[in-house]
């Protein structure tokens, strides 16, 4: 994994949260970057909070594991910001 890899999701993701955490083409970009690095921690959290997103509770769960991860109990904005912090020190 590049850090410029890191940074184009943690990019990404900050897009998504400025539209709200909602599904549509951003959703989409951030989906797209976690599938192509399948198998690396910080994409598979990513990958995690698509499916919160998507409300799809069961394939966040798999994802969050497969990251280490719990799933988080607040706000997506609660989640994006410790996500973010963690993912920021990495890149």
């Amino acid at each position: 994994m590049s850090k410029q890899d890191l940074v184009r999701l943690i990019e990404a993701i900050d897009r998504l949260a400025v539209g709200g955490f909602t599904m549509g083409a951003d959703w989409q970009a951030v989906h797209d970057i976690c599938q192509r690095h399948e198998g690396e921690q910080p994409f598979d959290w990513g990958h995690a909070l698509c499916h919160r997103i998507e409300g799809d509770d069961w394939n966040a769960d798999y994802w969050y594991r497969r990251a280490g991860k719990a799933r988080g109990t607040g706000t997506m904005v609660d989640e994006w910001s410790a996500m973010r912090t963690e993912l920021s020190a990495k890149a």
